[in-house]
């Protein structure tokens, strides 16, 4: 039940996080270009998305054995996951830019604009950019939904997951209609790292044969593990900036 828990919370946080990003795009083109292709190109991706996520999660359900399919994706998972978790780290210690989805939003304008105006009807650009944004982000959603979906064994589950957290963003960008500045879009990702990271090493463990004590609830000490490396590694991270600063502030006072 823990997982199962953990499992629809991930399946929901990292499908928003994916959500607003593909949303910023979706409104950039939808005000620089037209509503009506840059609506049918987010529709057109969802549609493949929905096919990719039933095809590879039956396919993978009926043909791999179970612990041989939970130590492949446990195993790929937790990359995902530390890769997310090492981003969130190097953010919160100042090493990389804070995710800024108006930044974004101002960028992607500004170089639809450059295409000129576009006319009422369908826009190929349009349809185009906003389909491969939607796509592209929709796909760590798909991979996300199969995996817990499958080690969960509740696939329907994921799924629900993941379509409420599309009702939520769709539901918050149809009324503010800007961009989503205020979503704690890093919180998220750090927070979806850590769960990601916890249960790709609970699955590649039991894929490895791992009789894990307590069942589902090990994932509560691993998520523990997980949010002390992080704490830890923004400390140090944030210790060596300050060493360097104050180094090179010696360096310049002893040339001058």
């Amino acid at each position: 039940m823990t997982a199962l828990i953990f499992a629809v919370g991930a399946s929901f946080l990292a499908s928003s996080v994916e959500f607003v990003e593909a949303f910023t795009v979706i409104l950039a083109v939808g005000i620089t270009r037209n509503w009506r292709s840059s609506l049918l190109g987010a529709a057109a991706a969802t549609v493949l998305l929905a096919i990719i996520i039933a095809a590879f999660g039956l396919t993978l359900a009926a043909t791999v054995p179970i612990d041989v399919l939970r130590g492949i994706i446990g195993t790929l998972v937790l990359v995902f996951g530390l890769k997310w978790l090492r981003k969130a780290i190097l953010r919160y210690a100042g090493v990389k830019g804070m995710h800024d989805e108006g930044e974004i939003f101002a960028e992607e304008t500004e170089e639809l604009r450059k295409h000129g105006a576009a006319g009422r009807g369908f826009d190929p650009l349009g349809f185009t950019v906003s389909l491969k944004s939607t796509l592209l982000e929709g796909l760590e959603v798909a991979f996300i939904v199969i995996t817990f979906g499958l080690n969960s064994g509740r696939m329907s589950l994921a799924i629900a997951g993941a379509a409420a957290a599309f009702l939520v963003v769709g539901t918050t960008g149809f009324f503010v209609r800007k961009p989503l500045e205020q979503v704690p879009e890093n919180t998220m990702k750090w927070v979806v790292g850590i769960m990601l990271s916890s249960f790709g090493t609970f699955w590649a463990g039991e894929g490895l044969g791992v009789e894990w004590p307590s069942a589902d609830l090990s994932i509560l000490p691993l998520i523990g593990f997980y949010l002390l490396l992080s704490w830890v590694s923004v400390r140090l991270l944030v210790s060596a900036a300050k060493a360097r600063r104050a180094g090179s502030a010696e360096q310049q006072v002893a040339a001058a």
